[in-house]
């Protein structure tokens, strides 16, 4: 018989309140390292912008002009100085504006979800918190709430933290952008490389519950 999982849930104080019964078909333990990759790939390469840009001859200004007459000077003949065979002229199958983005199978994006939420719980970097609601965009009165957690690390470096709400809330948002290593976003758009990216990562209950649904959903 499989042993089921539990999650402590906290309250704003950092105290456990409860406990919930994680699913076992989504909170498998299994981590896809293949699909992992393929998912990361694909966001970061949907991320890049391709602005690299040469101009062609036809667009480096200058050159109507013939530099000197066809025959008589002895030497090579030349239409304008714009050519690529010029210093300053036009770039031969040179690099332009370009987009890198591509997309795998929605079955894939979900699997990899899957695998990097099972990679951060083996880890124990989850932690659940009953509601996360501010009265007021207050920097002061999030960072009491992480530290009741243990989340606020300001001094410790390459320590993200992610915070996924069920639906947005602007005073969370605001109060959250003077804090450097932190991010927030919404369950329902949550992806691999966003879990992957974060050290730690805080759910709302409802957050955690509209995740599961959006994978077994899918």
């Amino acid at each position: 018989m499989e042993e089921k999982k539990f999650l402590d849930v906290y309250n704003l104080e950092g105290k456990a309140i409860d406990k919930i019964t994680l699913d076992k078909d989504i909170f498998d333990g299994k981590v896809n390292e293949a699909v992992l990759y393929q998912a990361v790939c694909m966001y970061l390469a949907n991320k890049r912008k391709g602005t690299a840009s040469t101009k062609t001859r036809g667009e480096v200004s200058g050159g109507g002009r013939k530099p000197w007459r066809q025959k008589g000077t002895g030497r090579a003949r030349h239409g304008s100085i714009r050519s690529p065979l010029w210093r300053g002229g036009g770039v031969v199958f040179g690099p332009h504006p370009r987009s890198y983005h591509y997309n795998l199978p929605h079955k894939i994006k979900i699997k990899a979800l899957q695998s990097a939420l099972n990679a951060r719980f083996k880890e124990n970097n989850f932690m659940v918190i009953n509601d996360l609601k501010l009265e007021k965009p207050k920097t002061k009165e999030l960072i009491n709430i992480l530290s009741n957690l243990g989340l606020y690390k300001p001094k410790v470096k390459n320590s993200k933290l992610l915070i996924l709400t069920d639906k947005p809330q602007i005073n969370l948002k605001k109060a959250g952008e003077n804090i450097s290593f932190l991010d927030i976003g919404l369950a329902k758009d949550v992806n691999a490389l966003d879990i992957l990216e974060a050290e730690k990562i805080l759910f709302t209950q409802d957050a955690l519950k509209q995740l599961i649904e959006r994978i077994k959903n899918n």
